[in-house]
């Protein structure tokens, strides 16, 4: 077992991960940004380095610094978490190149999975079902334009290298192709220094299900149950919940199945996620693969019992998970709710600012992970999650009404937040029938009278 972990991240995730060390007994390094020297992952770490200026580029995605600090702490492993460099290759390898071991995948199968068009044809080959689409890059709109007569429109156009939902364009019809594969591609050019495009047949009304999977360095891969994750804006998640409405026991087996098949395929370790979409027809197709862990996880933990963060540690340590880890059953229903900085009444702009007041809310079967504090100031340089509410229950029913209820007590003042909104979600007579799908939110009117 690894003596100590240096954390390549911050905020709540890399709270997350120091926690789970501790528990194990590993001694822990935070890095951090000028910015973060108060936030709690600082604070509660063994020890902390300094490595540079707020903005990404010169702190958490400096490669350098992080190996140096790794270094001067005599670290023996470093934690991704996610975001950041979590599914940066040339980190991974630099990472094993120093000494380090990166609790992470090969550089090799995060390249696989990293460049969507390959990962297509990776887990078709494995026997995964796949959207209907280019076999690989395609080079032209001309080559775009000939594709999508062969699969018929609507279509989806995406990057690549992509995520997020940058460098991808929907297009109904022909004559909007050109144009938008131009777009697409410049856009992915600018996010992610790749412009190379794919296509695939758009899936209406689709269901955006994930299989949480986890796989030792012997050849044993386990699924842990699907999340459903439809509820998003602009192809970002903002409800989770384990398991789906939808999935019923004989269609998680199936899905289950293919994403293990899929991770031996390509001897995966640690753990990981495959995305499928799911058709008004419950046929999926796979999406994309995670090579880390996943924002959504607790979730997951709560209906299992298994400390994801530990065993993702185990497996990169070389141990072998015991058997009773294939005959985990899902117990009861649990949700998530991203609480960001953000103000819904203005389309959820980003809402930087000192938190003067903080309390969270307890009782049976909540959680709530998060860096943040009264006095803690949000950053405008990364991402506006302050943390996530979890709740667990016995069913999805007695789950929502908890989750209403701990969404009630909570207190968070200073920044405008998307509490107000997951209230409202709780209340939506869709949501809590589970009739919905990606495009829930497209449709969805947040009422600021009602707070």
């Amino acid at each position: 077992m690894f003596k100590k972990v240096l954390v390549a991240n911050r905020g709540e995730i890399a709270l997350r991960v120091i926690r789970a060390c501790r528990e194990m007994n590993i001694k822990t390094v935070a890095v951090y940004s000028t910015a973060d020297d108060k936030s709690l992952h600082v604070k509660y770490a063994d020890e902390a380095v300094c490595i540079g200026p707020p903005r990404g580029n010169d702190s958490y995605l400096n490669i350098p610094r992080i190996i140096t600090a790794g270094e001067i702490t005599n670290a023996d492993a470093i934690h991704p978490g996610y975001g950041f460099l979590a599914e940066n290759s040339d980190f991974s390898n630099i990472c094993e190149e120093n000494g380090f071991t990166f609790l992470g995948p090969k550089p090799e199968i995060i390249d696989a999975m990293g460049d969507k068009a390959q990962a297509k044809k990776t887990m078709q080959k494995a026997g995964v079902p796949v959207i209907p689409g280019s076999d690989g890059i395609i080079e032209t709109s001309d080559d775009a334009m000939r594709l999508a007569k062969e699969i018929g429109y609507p279509v989806m156009l995406k990057a690549s290298a992509g995520g997020g939902g940058r460098g991808m364009r929907f297009v109904s019809k022909e004559s909007e192709i050109e144009n938008l594969f131009k777009l697409a591609s410049s856009e992915a050019k600018t996010s992610f220094n790749n412009g190379d495009m794919y296509m695939e047949k758009f899936i209406e009304n689709p269901r955006h299900i994930e299989i949480q999977l986890l796989a030792d360095s012997y050849g044993n891969a386990v699924s842990l149950g699907e999340r459903e994750c439809s509820i998003q804006r602009r192809h970002q998640k903002l409800i989770e919940e384990s398991p789906s409405p939808i999935v019923n026991t004989k269609l998680r087996k199936l899905m289950g199945d293919a994403a293990v098949a899929g991770a031996n395929f390509v001897d995966y370790v640690g753990v990981g996620t495959i995305e499928f979409l799911l058709d008004k027809n419950k046929d999926f197709y796979f999406m994309e693969m995670n090579t880390r862990i996943q924002v959504e996880h607790p979730i997951t933990e709560m209906v299992t019992g298994v400390d994801l963060i530990k065993w993702q540690i185990k497996m990169h340590a070389g141990e072998k998970f015991p058997e009773y880890m294939k005959q985990i059953k899902l117990r009861g229903h649990s949700i998530e709710c991203r609480i960001n900085a953000e103000d819904p009444i203005m389309n959820f702009a980003p809402s930087p600012m000192v938190i003067t007041d903080f309390h969270i809310p307890g009782g049976k079967g909540v959680r709530m992970d998060s860096h943040a504090y009264a006095g803690y100031e949000i950053s405008p340089y990364y991402d506006s999650l302050i943390g996530k509410l979890i709740v667990h229950s016995n069913d999805r029913k007695s789950a929502i009404e908890r989750m209403s209820r701990a969404l009630s007590e909570m207190v968070i003042e200073g920044p405008k937040t998307t509490i107000p909104f997951h209230k409202q979600i709780m209340k939506n007579e869709k949501f809590v029938e589970g009739d919905f799908d990606t495009s829930f939110l497209d449709n969805f009117v947040f009422n600021c009278k009602e707070e």
